[in-house]
């Protein structure tokens, strides 16, 4: 079998307003997450895990999971706030988990090969899984650890509607990648592109890389996941009710090591997602637009 598909959809969406990853944006139906599978599927990945809350657990298997398993094999895996290593325990302030690479420490019982994780609100383009895919079927580098990841360019990845989060990528002369800084507030302003931190705010220029919060791993890595998290847990224990261990924090904890390699598969595909309400008007739009030109079916599941 082909690498496994983790799906990151244990997030409510507060900005959306609902459950925005069950939400309907093609003609038949289908759910942003459904390209992303169909996607997947077509480029030889051979089974999903999708990460949930329990909070979410029955809609989201009733409308997602029980109609893809299907047409692939299908596990879910609870991220779940009291799931940290042994030794700490989650502040009884903490209302959420621990974000993105907390997530990914959540499949280390499940996934034993190589896998690529995204989110579930977010289309990458068809691609970038072939892209990963033939990256992973034989990857380069001599690290340890060989990973990878599309590089989006800064302007493709925009939401009209507000701001999003973004890893800024700096990328070596080899095409691999030297570091990332997840940016939380990221908008276009003023006919450019800003960040902002602090209250203070700066350029990023256009053709800036960064990166989706999509990142191939080989199997085995997973091994490494509770030492960053427990180094981020002792690194962080005074504001540890709020504090996010995002997937960048741990890349950038791998390369400090120097155990991995990061190579970034640059790519033109335009992101698109629902990341506002405003946004599900535009991403419909955008789909129908792709099954226009032949690049998806108008429906894309038989009989589902």
């Amino acid at each position: 079998m082909g690498p496994t598909l983790v799906i990151m959809a244990a997030g409510i969406g507060s900005r959306y307003g609902g459950l925005k990853q069950i939400d309907p944006v093609g003609p038949s139906g289908e759910l942003i997450i459904d390209y992303s599978i169909y996607d997947a599927i077509r480029a030889g990945f051979g089974d999903v895990v999708f990460i949930i809350t329990e909070e979410i657990g029955l809609p989201f298997r009733e409308m997602i999971g029980d109609r893809i398993s299907r047409f692939v094999p299908v596990s879910y895996v609870y991220q779940k706030l009291g799931d940290v290593p042994d030794g700490f325990v989650a502040p009884a302030e903490r209302i959420k988990p621990w974000g993105t690479a907390h997530a990914v420490y959540s499949c280390r019982k499940l996934v034993d090969k190589p896998f690529v994780v995204l989110n579930a609100d977010d289309y990458y383009g068809a691609s970038v899984f072939k892209a990963m895919y033939d990256y992973m079927a034989d990857p380069g580098g001599d690290s340890q650890y060989n990973c990878c990841m599309p590089g989006y360019l800064i302007e493709n990845t925009l939401s009209e509607h507000g701001y999003v989060a973004r890893g800024i990528c700096t990328v070596d002369g080899e095409g691999y990648l030297s570091g990332i800084t997840e940016r939380t507030r990221v908008e276009r302003s003023g006919g450019g592109i800003i960040y902002t931190e602090n209250g203070v705010s700066a350029a990023i220029l256009p053709g800036t890389t960064v990166s989706m919060n999509m990142f191939g791993f080989p199997a085995g890595i997973l091994d490494e996941f509770e030492g960053m998290f427990r180094r981020f847990l002792i690194k962080n224990a005074g504001s540890l009710t709020k504090a996010e261990f995002f997937i960048p924090l741990a890349l950038s904890d791998l390369l400090e090591r120097d155990i991995a390699g990061v190579k970034v598969l640059r790519t033109d595909e335009k992101w698109f997602g629902v990341t506002y309400r405003e946004d599900k008007k535009p991403v419909a739009d955008a789909i129908a637009g792709l099954v226009q030109e032949g690049k998806y079916p108008q429906k894309l599941w038989p009989d589902s």
